[in-house]
């Protein structure tokens, strides 16, 4: 689909030149410290696979490590096909291959018995393979799941959690794709460029009406749900439209909010009420699930545009219907869906004052690039008993030492999971 089109990658696994270092990783210091032995899982990997600190965010995973590797042989990692409408990209397993021994589901299913002791990794594309008890319970060896993207509502962290495996995302190279369509939808269902696009192209259409009129985005108040890096990157390109913008967030950010001019609303309801879009840049989880339902919609002005750029069922997509159907909202423009695709006599699908685009947040050739790299380093740095490459020290301590402050709500942590296990983005926007 969108993301199986090809990209060319260069051969060590660089960075892209002018990209800022990687952002804060998800594994706890305590279990990505240099000489961390694994036991639980029967497996001795300190320091049997060596990665660089700098292995990305602008440099190479370095030429001792492959050099190990190739004295070795390299660990497996399970995906789910290559190529395919499902599988990895042809370029990205390319560069898995050079790290690791690549095994596919069909290969690991025709012979369990030898590949399951080979398998210590998966990677995670697209949200496939599936993870769940049948396929742990047959991967004695298996230290690390590499979810390529920043969003894990698709994994079960306690179940994983109670067989030693860790899991890993990457939120950097996620951020500003996420916040280029999220502008690109707000200006979409602003000037109505769908139905614009669709009347100019119509063999019916005789003339333009001169009353088909859209909504200007500069100088407009936009609400933006979720000041994580996503949200503040939309934030920074909001002011170059000279839009009034409000946030709320779990805590207040003032840094973030000084440098691009934001206004604190600590109670989600006044940004609903004042907000001419709106724009969810939040985790999935128990607590903002249907965050947005049938009363915050009544709260929003009736020239209002709301926008998803996060998950589908942080809607109510049926409160959603009612309040685009009887003009409650201007319109909506909708990144994800609950599913998705949506089934295809869904009401959303017959509005015309809606906007829906099959999650292409993170779709591009550079986004997919950098997710596999960031993915590709983690792994490698959990089985190598080593701390993640390029993790920010500052921006680290501060999530940690913040920990409970910031899961209160809107990235509440998963109860009974270990927080070696995974450390999620706190509110931040997903792909």
């Amino acid at each position: 689909m969108f993301r199986s089109k090809a990209f060319s990658l260069l051969k060590p696994i660089p960075l892209m030149s002018g990209q800022p270092n990687l952002a804060y990783k998800f594994i706890h210091p305590a279990i990505a410290s240099h000489g961390h032995r694994c036991h639980r899982r029967g497996v001795d990997y300190r320091q049997r696979y060596k990665t660089c600190p700098g292995s990305a965010g602008g440099q190479t995973i370095s030429a001792p490590q492959t050099k190990v590797m190739a004295e070795e042989e390299l660990p497996g990692v399970l995906v789910l096909d290559i190529g395919g409408t499902h599988g990895v990209l042809e370029n990205v397993a390319a560069l898995l291959k050079k790290h690791f021994r690549l095994i596919t589901m069909k290969e690991f299913l025709e012979n369990k018995k030898e590949m399951s002791k080979k398998i210590q990794s998966v990677f995670v594309f697209e949200g496939r393979p599936t993870i769940d008890q049948e396929l742990l319970e047959s991967l004695p060896n298996l230290k690390v799941i590499g979810n390529s993207g920043v969003g894990v509502d698709h994994l079960d962290l306690k179940m994983i959690s109670n067989f030693g495996v860790k899991v890993t995302n990457t939120p950097h190279a996620v951020a500003d794709p996420t916040a280029d369509i999220g502008v690109a939808l707000m200006l979409a269902s602003a000037r109505r460029l769908v139905e614009g696009c669709q009347v100019a192209v119509s063999p019916d259409t005789k003339y333009f009406a001169v009353d088909w009129l859209g909504v200007e985005v500069t100088r407009a108040t936009l609400g933006i749900i979720g000041m994580g890096s996503i949200g503040y990157r939309v934030a920074q390109r909001a002011r170059a439209f000279d839009m009034r913008i409000l946030y709320h967030n779990r805590n207040r950010r003032k840094e973030e909010e000084e440098a691009v001019g934001a206004h604190y609303c600590e109670k989600m309801e006044d940004l609903l009420q004042q907000s001419d879009f709106v724009m969810l840049v939040v985790n999935l989880t128990p607590e903002t699930h249907k965050l947005i339902g049938k009363k915050e919609l009544g709260l929003m002005k009736p020239t209002a545009i709301l926008i998803n750029i996060s998950r589908g069922a942080v809607i109510d997509q049926d409160a959603l219907v009612e309040a685009l159907q009887s003009k409650v909202i201007r319109a909506a423009a909708l990144d994800v869906t609950h599913p998705e695709p949506l089934p295809r006599d869904h009401p959303l699908l017959k509005l015309n004052n809606i906007i829906i685009t099959p999650h292409i947040g993170t779709a591009t050739v550079q986004a997919t690039r950098m997710m596999a790299e960031e993915a590709i380093a983690n792994m490698l740095a959990v089985l190598s008993g080593q701390p993640i490459p390029n993790h920010r020290r500052r921006r680290a301590t501060w999530a940690f030492g913040k920990l409970n402050r910031w899961h209160t709500r809107s990235t509440a942590w998963p109860h009974g999971v270990p927080e070696e296990t995974f450390l999620p983005h706190y509110h931040e926007g997903i792909s």
